[in-house]
């Protein structure tokens, strides 16, 4: 999946108290009577007993109303079951049992959207189901845990004329015709899963297939369907599921196991797609694409997430996960393998920036807050809390490590080893560090300590040249900031790909001392100790090191880099990640400089650099527009000990003027000129990397000629043949106040209307505008007619944008900011508990503010701590921050 009142120290669940479950399900039987206000879910369960323990069979059920529970074919009475609202106890069941059960539930009603629930208007809506981590106890009474594996038959009942459309994972296996106008359809899914896969969707709903043939031989039907107004947007998606098809049974030997692949989009959903077996579901955001609504960025987001769900087939779906503890093994994993595909189709380096820049936005912050956990925690009470970045983001970055450490050949043996040990089963993080070990004859265990381990590691790197050996030692040291040296933690292995550079640019040839392999030009070191040091030899002239190459590690370097030292590898390395993280890193200290007011040279060097690569490099548009930028307010904050983010507003706009000035405003307006010669919508990698080299210089000339780059920019709104020039435009109009941002602002509106996703980029480029009055602003839209709580696309396009990514507008001295913040997490909790949470963690790291800030942070908190009635999941999201 691509990314529930009671105190929140309640009900913790913890790893070490796992135990295997006392029952089983072999097989399950849903009968499924579809209606919008009611549907009945008849469930028929061969269970089966774990002869090892003497437990009642007990299974998870939320909010059904049970009409009737037969067990081995006979009613039961009263007196033979127990059901609390959350959990069904049931006398005299056996190993070989049936347990039959009809419920009710109420789909109409179910605005968490959680379980089965509906999707759009009453009247032409469609039903469909979302059940991990736990939803399928919302739906039918069942051990829901993901070590239960079953195989499904499910057959769909309803009226043809309101449900034309039935849907289930797994095969077809039948349909046909009932009386008064209902029909049915069964499908059959021959592979065990977990009841966290389950799915089915029912409505009115168009589609687009396409045949298929695996590398294997089976020939394939993929079906993706939606709306009548969005089906003609789905296009690029199967596309995009067609290559990542084929690439998984290149890259990986994965091919497809079912005869029909079906995806289908909704608006109305609390994740970004989920990968049931056979049957995807996707928030629309994630699926539809067109040039008139799409930007470059959403393109290859949408790209991305159809891969990422479809890599789940083997990677979470064959083999899942044990237990919830065990996430990461299918979601950090599955982001490496969907990471690693995007690199393949697209720019590796830029794919890297990009990857590691949201690494240091999202999950640096949360690993150094009191929402830190680790990538596999030892106890949780809410687990739709630990969708993370940390699971998701930080769990890839050591899948990745693992992959560096093997090699491609050996990381390739080690993951089909692992498949073909645990398909079918539910596995543990140890069973995939074992197969990838064995495979290749090596000793992976001591990778688990970064799976036990909160906080980003700091590596600290110093390097000492010595003229008369001719050698260059290089010295590494890891330590974890906020952890006392007496506190017991093993060193962590931390794979550091380094690379040595003359004074003039050139890579020399590296040997590290005692080493007998030829010479190359790039090596891995492995720190696994608390401070080691590497001796290289025959080093002809003082070297610049370049250091974890491809961010090898997810750790925070510490190097006594000269700015001239970054400077050269900003302008040489021929590494492109490593080349922007020296760019970054010379500009957070050219920040510093205008912030302590100092002479440093930090600012001259970065400015000169970017300025030589502007006028003269033959580089990439696309690497040049993320060389020019500096890194984000919420990165720069992570350098402050008490964080005012208004200040670290102007100041980064300050770097960005310098910036400007440096290159020139009619250097600038050259370039504009020249890239806008080239308009187009194309979505080839030259097309995208002038669109946004030219967004930038736009960017850049706004802040030297508001006047001019907003009639620029006012043209370019007009012309734009596709989205991404026009949001470009529109943002740029709207941050310079320009003259024409009103009438642009309207057009967009009037345009848009109809098409929520295009609608949703309207509200978030208005709540990010920074500044204080970007409050009323929010406030204002909030009454606009297309706002609603209900859908979790709306309120995040409009007040996540502004509390996530809107650091000055949010951060007001008045606290306003979290009261609006607070008020609106009450009335959403109420609506939909995981949006909530999920909206909540916006105060996460509110104890490193300024003073007045944190006292009317802390205020919000306590009150909204405070309300009665609160979900677990936010309660446990509020007590986190609040406490930790």
């Amino acid at each position: 999946m691509h990314a529930l009142s009671q105190p929140a120290a309640q009900g913790l669940i913890r790893l070490r108290d796992y135990r295997a479950p006392a029952w089983r399900v072999e097989t399950v039987d849903l009968d499924v009577d579809l209606g919008i206000d009611a549907s009945e879910v008849l469930a028929r369960l061969l269970l089966r007993r774990d002869p090892a323990q003497d437990a009642p069979l007990r299974l998870d059920g939320e909010g059904l109303q049970l009409l009737s529970i037969a067990l081995d074919g006979r009613q039961l009475p009263a007196s033979a079951y127990r059901y609390d609202g959350s959990v069904l106890e049931v006398d005299g069941a056996r190993d070989g049992s049936v347990l039959e059960t009809l419920v009710r539930l109420r789909p109409a009603a179910n605005t968490a959207l959680e379980g089965l629930y509906l999707s759009g208007p009453r009247e032409s809506g469609f039903l469909l189901t979302q059940c991990e981590a736990e939803g399928f106890r919302h739906i039918t009474f069942f051990p829901d845990r993901p070590d239960v594996l079953s195989r499904y038959t499910v057959t769909l009942r309803a009226d043809r004329t309101r449900f034309p459309v039935l849907l289930a994972g797994g095969n077809p296996d039948g349909a046909g015709e009932l009386d008064g106008g209902r029909h049915w359809a069964r499908f059959v899914d021959p592979h065990p899963k977990p009841s966290y896969l389950f799915a089915l969707v029912a409505g009115h709903l168009e589609v687009i297939g396409r045949d298929y043939v695996t590398a294997d031989g089976r020939a394939v039907q993929l079906k993706i369907w939606a709306e009548a107004d969005a089906i003609d947007r789905c296009h690029y998606a199967m596309d995009a599921l067609e290559r990542a098809m084929r690439w998984d049974e290149q890259a990986y030997g994965r091919n497809y196991d079912l005869d029909v692949f079906h995806v289908v989009a909704t608006h109305d959903f609390n994740m970004g797609a989920m990968e049931n077996k056979g049957l995807n579901i996707f928030n629309a955001k994630c699926l539809l694409a067109e040039p008139d609504s799409t930007t470059d960025d959403e393109y290859r987001h949408v790209e991305a997430v159809v891969a990422h769900e479809y890599f789940h087939n083997w990677s979470g779906n064959r083999v899942t996960c044990r237990d919830w503890f065990q996430l990461s093994l299918k979601e950090g994993l599955t982001v490496f393998r969907e990471q690693s595909f995007s690199a393949d189709m697209n720019s590796a380096p830029l794919k890297r920036i990009e990857d590691v820049a949201l690494l240091r936005r999202a999950q640096f912050p949360e690993d150094a807050g009191p929402l830190a956990h680790p990538v596999r925690p030892a106890q949780y009470s809410e687990i739709n809390n630990f969708y993370t970045a940390t699971v998701y983001e930080k769990g890839a970055e050591l899948v990745r490590m693992l992959a560096g450490a093997l090699g491609r050949d050996g990381f390739r043996r080690g993951m089909d080893r692992y498949f073909a040990r645990n398909d079918g089963r539910a596995a543990t993080l140890e069973d995939f560090l074992a197969a990838l070990g064995e495979a290749n004859d090596t000793d992976l265990t001591p990778y688990l300590a970064w799976y036990a381990q909160a906080g980003t590691p700091r590596l600290k790197a110093h390097g000492r040249y010595d003229a008369a050996t001719r050698t260059y030692t290089l010295t590494l040291a890891q330590h974890m900031a906020g952890v006392a040296t007496a506190e017991a933690r093993p060193p962590l292995p931390i794979p550091v790909k380094l690379a040595l550079f003359t004074p003039h640019g050139d890579m020399l040839p590296l040997h590290l001392d005692g080493q007998t392999s030829k010479p190359a030009t790039e090596q891995v070191v492995v720190l696994d100790r608390a401070e080691q040091s590497f001796v290289f030899t025959n080093i002809a002239t003082v070297p610049v090191p370049s250091l974890l190459r491809g961010f090898s590690a997810p750790v925070i370097l510490e190097c006594d880099y000269t700015p001239d030292e970054l400077a050269l590898l900003l302008g040489h390395d021929a590494d492109g990640f490593n080349r922007w993280e020296a760019g970054q890193q010379l500009a957070a200290r050219a920040y510093e400089d205008l912030r302590d007011s100092t002479a440093g040279t930090a600012l001259q060097a970065w400015c000169d650099a970017l300025a030589r690569l502007f006028d003269h490099a033959v580089i990439d548009d696309a690497l040049l527009a993320d060389l020019l930028t500096p890194p984000g307010e919420i990165e720069l904050a992570e350098r402050e000990t008490a964080i005012d983010p208004q200040r670290i507003h102007h100041l980064r706009q300050a770097l960005q003027q310098r910036l400007a000035a440096r290159l020139g405003a009619a250097a600038l307006r050259q370039r504009y000129a020249a890239l806008a010669a080239h308009t187009n919508t194309e979505l080839d990698a030259s097309s995208q990397a002038r669109r946004r080299l030219k967004r930038r210089a736009l960017e850049l000339l706004a802040l030297l000629d508001p006047a001019g780059a907003g009639e620029l920019a006012a043209a370019q709104y007009r012309a734009a043949p596709g989205m991404t020039d026009r949001l470009a435009a529109l943002s740029v109009l709207l941050r310079g106040d320009a003259p024409q941002a009103a009438a642009a602002l309207r057009d967009y509106r009037e345009r848009h209307a109809g098409n929520a996703l295009a609608l949703d980029k309207w509200f978030a480029v208005q709540a990010q505008l920074p500044g204080e009055p970007a409050l009323e602003r929010v406030r204002l839209l909030e009454r606009d007619a297309a706002f609603t709580l209900k859908n979790p696309n709306r309120v995040q396009s409009l007040l996540g944008a502004f509390v996530r990514n809107n650091p000055s507008g949010f951060h007001r001295t008045d606290g306003a900011g979290y009261r609006l913040l607070a008020e609106r997490l009450v009335a959403l909790d109420a609506l939909n508990p995981q949006v909530a949470a999920r909206l909540a963690t916006a105060f996460n790291g509110w104890q490193r503010l300024e003073p007045l800030r944190r006292e009317a942070a802390r205020a919000a908190i306590v009150e909204l701590a405070g309300h009665h009635g609160l979900s677990r999941n936010l309660a446990e999201i509020v007590d986190s921050v609040l406490n930790h």
